[in-house]
């Protein structure tokens, strides 16, 4: 019941209210529903002239013009996770084990789907930035910290209100420009843990690609397996998140199943991360797809725009075509519904593409300065100069930040001091034993003393 309230209680939040009203209902604070300032068109901006020098190129190591970006920093990119997290506290109320690998799988879609449009690219944080967030009405808190510049590594932690859970990781995506499309490889274990259970489940993300970076329209696919493991039952569940392939059709499903330790599967998961995920048994998924090869003559589709004389052009004016848009997920009979994605706000294509949880990442209330630590990416100010609009001055505030962070790196190099985390250390995750960055503690007492002046 718990669970459903919370599920009821975020899907509403997500509809409701004008564009730009902030308001109390029920007692819950309503958060902000549209940015300042529109998104700005990218139209006469030459990508090529910039890219053209990075293919093959490990795009981290390479300054990018602030046209490329979206106004978040990648530690609030990531504080994206939580926007579903309803699964969490879902799994956490369930009793039997398979219920609870359900929630988790759900969770872990959720967690990418946001990035669904999302084209722009999130600033980088700089060494010692912070990010906090704190949902009451969602029943957890968050904090992340860059803790290294190269390579570029954010560690995260959030914990449940209710002590439900934990959940943690360092994050280092590996970008690649390879002349038409720009990939993020997935870097870092992400660990879940749901403390009533004595439960801890890990896993890594999928691979991200955004297509037509230099002409054509912009698209994005998710492909790779995810494996969630359940470190306690040896339970796992297996995830393919599939490439859109020769003929699209493809495009964004995932197919999965949950087996035990002794690799007997337990039950089917199917959908697509850009709009919902379904499970069943494996006798009625197997007969169901028995029963679809029998019965399947379809017309084959049209394959993609893939005319070798094309590929005698110039990288530049080659274009990926964006398959489809498929008909929604067709769901099998006796089938439960595990997630759905969140309506996206009316006005969201003016807003980057951001989900109504997005939009209110970067709100800056009155009096919160205060409270903040200083390194907080709220009150950056090149990102903030972008969601207002003004191009320029948030162009100005990157260069002048890079420079500032290259000086210091040199005075530090010179001093032969080493850079020291403020919120985290390494060390090796409990359960897999891999490096990973593990949260020390003490962030919400709030003594902000030490922290380095990064703006």
């Amino acid at each position: 019941k718990v669970a459903e309230m919370i599920d009821l209680d975020t899907s509403k939040s997500n509809r409701s209210g004008k564009i730009g009203e902030r308001s109390q209902e029920n007692g819950i604070k309503k958060h902000r529903t549209s940015l300042p300032a529109p998104m700005f068109t990218r139209s006469d901006f030459s990508v090529w002239s910039i890219l053209k020098k990075c293919i093959g190129l490990e795009l981290s190591k390479i300054t990018m013009p602030i046209a490329f970006n979206e106004p978040l920093s990648f530690l609030q990119r990531i504080t994206e996770y939580m926007e579903h997290i309803y699964l969490i506290h879902k799994a956490s109320c369930q009793t039997q084990s398979l219920e609870r690998m359900q929630a988790v799988a759900a969770f872990a879609v959720s967690a990418v789907a946001s990035q669904w449009e999302r084209t722009g690219k999130p600033f980088n944080p700089l060494l010692g930035e912070t990010y906090e967030l704190i949902r009451d009405d969602l029943g957890f808190r968050f904090i992340s910290e860059q803790v290294s510049h190269h390579p570029p590594v954010s560690a995260f932690y959030s914990e449940g209100l209710n002590q439900d859970f934990r959940f943690h990781g360092s994050i280092y995506p590996k970008l690649k420009f390879w002349g038409k499309s720009v990939e993020a490889e997935p870097r870092g274990t992400i660990t879940l843990e749901l403390l009533k259970h004595n439960e801890a489940y890990t896993w890594t993300n999928p691979t991200c690609c955004v297509h037509n970076v230099i002409i054509g329209k912009l698209w994005i696919e998710q492909y790779g397996t995810v494996e969630i493991l359940n470190h306690r039952t040896g339970d796992k569940c297996v995830l393919n998140f599939k490439s859109c392939g020769l003929f699209g059709k493809e495009l964004h499903k995932v197919e999965g199943y949950i087996q035990d330790k002794s690799k007997k599967k337990l039950f089917m998961i199917y959908g697509k991360w850009t709009e919902c995920l379904w499970g069943i048994d494996p006798a009625s998924y197997e007969s169901y797809r028995k029963n679809e090869r029998r019965g399947d003559h379809q017309k084959k589709p049209k394959p993609l725009n893939h005319d070798p004389g094309q590929m005698k052009k110039s990288e530049s004016d080659v274009v990926d075509d964006i398959p489809e848009m498929q008909d929604t997920v067709q769901v099998i009979p006796g089938s439960k519904l595990l997630w759905r994605i969140n309506t996206r706000p009316p006005n969201s294509s003016q807003m980057y593409n951001f989900t109504s949880f997005t939009v209110s990442l970067n709100e800056l209330e009155k009096g919160m300065e205060d409270i903040l630590a200083p390194t907080d990416c709220r009150l950056r100010p090149d990102i903030r100069g972008m969601e207002n609009g003004n191009m320029d001055l948030a162009s100005q505030e990157k260069e002048r930040l890079e420079e500032k962070q290259r000086e210091a790196r040199k005075e530090r190099a010179k001093d032969e001091e080493e850079w020291r985390t403020r919120w985290f250390s390494q060390g090796n995750n409990p359960y897999t034993g891999t490096p990973d960055w593990l949260y020390s503690g003490g962030y919400f007492d709030r003594n902000f003393s030490d922290c380095p002046d990064i703006y």
